[in-house]
């Protein structure tokens, strides 16, 4: 049995395209809490996804970080 570099290079292609929506979702989740622009933050998870392991890194950096004061005005 021999395996196909295209199969798997197909395979790393469909993960990839699969993760962008999953992190920019999740950073955008977090970012309500921790930011003024969870938008932003969901584009940059989003982009960070074609390197997992950043984008894992990035979200880990801004789960850490500390959440808005809820009287603020942008705190949602």
């Amino acid at each position: 049995m021999s395996i196909n570099a295209t199969l798997f290079g197909e395979f790393l292609v469909f993960f990839i395209v699969l993760s962008i929506p999953i992190f920019a979702v999740i950073s955008y989740k977090i970012g309500k809490r921790k930011s003024t622009m969870p938008g932003v933050l969901a584009f940059v998870g989003g982009c960070l996804a074609l390197f997992p392991l950043f984008a894992l890194i990035f979200i880990a950096v801004l789960a850490l970080k500390k959440d808005l004061p809820k009287n603020s005005v942008y705190a949602h």
